[in-house]
């Protein structure tokens, strides 16, 4: 779950929203006497700095926040013209609310303020249709979003956040001095380091979760600087025997040496923001190492024909090959769109297609009613689709604040809606008697509002988001009668509309959220888990056809080749289960939860499976003349891999646990042949996956 704003910048926060509202509301109220300027000039940074949640910090911030300035005015001016007629609105608010709301495949930077452009068109499309204000609510709107951007930048505008290139050039000069000698760098020091390149342990506003070209390419490399670190803790804490570490060192001196330079050279690269080196000089070396690794063990007298040390050496191959994939996808990400393909073309796939198609990619494959996220974007539109209906049609004095409600208390289970409900409605019961006895002892004392409305905002802004959802709607609502007891003459009856308002939202929300998708993503893990084995298990059998052609066409040269194996299938049920699995994780917990499988082994197993069907073929030297019994081990060693994974799926979507006496793969293979290194690096590649099955399916239990 990724941690919410603290304290700090939650003062911050306010502070910024507070002085860009004040000044803007009272400027065009007071000074230029534009009351619809005024209103839109206030509720503007509110929504873009208080109900959006913008990623970054200062300028990032501000320059995000100027970016949605062309939007805020198309959505306002579109609002305007629909709220022609109930009809029109509705039509638009379900388009609108979808779009917007489906804005977080993304990333946070696209999708962060959503919300608050969300709150501008249902500010713009309720009655009374007045065009002719249409400009007063523009200039409001851009003179909003300059103020809010100006405070972001000059009004603690907080600590500059650590972007990810230093993230990566951190890890990349540990993992270099790691590589060269284990003892300078601890395992803890190093679990720490891949700790922290989780994403969620990352700023939102640097996190490459974009669909273009230069965040997939560093999305790729930390993943692939992540294994590295992985690689080089789990190598400090194996034990190897004197003699048999003397064997590994000596034969892979060269390549770990040149491992170390290429993650010293790449890391100050990125801290310096130079062109990243290169990853040639490393596949020379990975090439060689793997050509004088057959040659050692075709020869029965070298000490590389021993088997244990052939797999130590896969170690060494595989931390080689993770590097050389980090430092290729930062060589990417630097230089933009390739003018000539990258080889292998299947590891970077995105490096030369054109930005529209990789944003086509990503949009087409949230299409589909098995994403949680085009799951919540048809849930919000749906649900302000209905409440705009509700308050056009009931003409609801203030109307608005129905949809305001939906926005704000919706969550993605019917559960977590309820509760948010429940506390909203003490709220702003609360908040409504104190605003009624407020305009009623202060009268038209319009100054009495000016002077306590900044203060009003200060608090509600900085105690809201802290004391929970019914101190926020409570606090708001204060803030909103000293507003509008300023534009217009106001009784205690506003309070009284607020509730019924908010009343109404509430219901709607409710509703939706019994009828779309109430238990949130736990059902649809369990699909997307499910279908995400599947698509593993499909491929092993196809990376082991692909890596056994070489032998196959020598023993029958009329037979046609077979495809390399395609790992974009797997990569696409790979996005939908981790954006399943990130909004479990952030749901609230519920009884059973604690029966859950191990979903995050799922997509350590995932991860473990594409990465090696996207290596060995490409890294491997061919498999020629493979013994029967090694071609007869790898291939049953696919069929039951790919037999356990779907039973284990078959589990997650019948809710049956999986049937017992699952049998794990044979003995390693024994073979001394020419083409013993590569099925070595084939072994150790399919045992892993079983060891991460194994541990699924022990995490499997019935459900509560």
């Amino acid at each position: 779950m990724t941690p919410g704003p603290g304290g700090a910048a939650i003062l911050r926060r306010s502070i910024q929203v507070t002085c860009s509202a004040s000044v803007g509301f009272y400027t065009f109220l007071y000074g230029l006497q534009q009351p619809v300027a005024a209103l839109y000039a206030l509720f503007t940074p509110i929504s873009l700095g208080l109900l959006s949640t913008i990623p970054g910090t200062g300028r990032q911030q501000a320059w995000i926040t100027l970016r949605t300035l062309p939007f805020g005015v198309a959505f306002v001016a579109l609002g305007t013209a629909l709220a022609v007629s109930t009809a029109a609105a509705v039509a638009g608010m379900l388009i609108v609310g979808f779009l917007l709301g489906f804005t977080v495949v993304a990333g946070p930077r696209t999708a962060g303020p959503a919300p608050g452009l969300q709150l501008l068109y249902i500010l713009a499309c309720f009655p009374p249709y007045a065009p002719q204000t249409l400009g007063g609510r523009l200039t409001g709107v851009a003179v909003g979003v300059v103020l809010l951007s100006l405070c972001q930048v000059f009004v603690l505008s907080g600590p500059p956040a650590t972007s990810y290139r230093i993230v990566l050039a951190d890890a990349l000069e540990t993992a270099a001095a790691a590589a060269v000698d284990p003892a300078r760098v601890s395992v803890a020091r190093l679990r720490d380091l891949s700790e922290g390149m989780r994403l969620s342990q990352v700023s939102p506003g640097e996190r490459p979760t974009g669909p273009g070209r230069r965040d997939r390419a560093l999305a790729q490399a930390g993943a692939a600087v992540r294994r590295v670190v992985d690689q080089l803790a789990s190598r400090s804490t194996t034990s190897v025997p004197p003699d048999a570490a003397s064997r590994t060192d000596r034969s892979s001196a060269a390549l770990r040496e040149r491992v170390a330079r290429t993650c010293e050279d790449t890391g100050a690269a990125l801290r310096a923001g130079e062109r990243p080196p290169t990853a040639d000089a490393l596949d020379s070396a990975i090439r060689q190492f793997q050509a004088e690794r057959i040659r050692r063990a075709a020869d029965p007298g070298e000490s590389g024909a021993d088997t244990d040390v052939l797999r130590r050496q896969a170690a060494e191959l595989t931390l080689a090959e993770s590097t050389w994939i980090a430092v290729t996808a930062v060589g990417v990400s630097a230089a933009g769109r390739r003018t000539s393909p990258l080889r292998p073309r299947e590891l970077f796939w995105y490096a030369d297609l054109p930005t529209t198609q990789l944003w086509a990619r990503r949009i087409v494959g949230n299409v589909t009613y098995r994403s949680v996220w085009f799951q919540n974007a048809v849930r919000v539109a749906c649900g302000l689709a209905i409440a705009r209906l509700v308050a056009g049609t009931l003409d609801l004095a203030h109307g608005f604040w129905v949809l305001l409600a939906v926005l704000t208390l919706g969550r993605t289970t019917i559960g977590a809606t309820w509760r948010a409900v429940r506390q909203a409605m003490i709220g702003n019961l609360v908040g409504a008697v104190a605003a009624g006895a407020l305009l009623i002892a202060l009268g038209r004392h319009l100054d009495a509002y000016a002077v306590l409305l900044v203060p009003g905002m200060l608090i509600a802004f900085a105690l809201g988001p802290r004391l929970g959802v019914a101190y926020a709607q409570g606090l708001f609502t204060l803030v909103v009668s000293l507003a509008f007891a300023q534009i217009t003459p106001t009784s205690w009856r506003l309070s009284e509309a607020r509730i019924v308002d908010v009343v109404t939202g509430s219901v709607i929300g409710l509703l939706c959220g019994l009828l779309a998708w109430p238990a949130g993503a736990r059902r649809e893990v369990r699909r997307t888990m499910a279908d995400l084995l599947r698509s593993c298990g499909t491929l092993v059998p196809a990376t082991v056809e692909a890596l056994l052609a070489p032998s196959e066409a020598l023993l029958a040269p009329s037979a046609a080749a077979p495809a390399p194996p395609a790992t974009l299938p797997t990569l696409r049920h790979l996005r939908l289960a981790e954006s399943a699995y990130a909004q479990f994780r952030s749901e609230p917990p519920t009884a059973w939860e604690g029966a859950q499988a191990d979903w995050h082994g799922v997509l350590i197993v995932a991860y473990h499976t594409v990465l090696g069907a996207q290596r060995l073929p490409c890294f491997e030297a061919p498999l020629t003349e493979v013994p029967p019994d090694a071609r007869a081990w790898v291939r049953g060693t696919a069929a039951e891999l790919t037999t356990d994974a779907g039973r284990i799926a078959t589990y997650f979507t019948a809710d049956e646990r999986p049937a017992p006496g699952r049998s794990p793969p044979g003995p390693p293979l024994p073979e001394h042949h020419p083409a013993l290194p590569p099925l070595i690096d084939l072994e150790v590649w399919l045992t892993d996956i079983d060891h991460q099955l194994a541990r699924i399916e022990d995490s499997v239990g019935p459900k509560a």
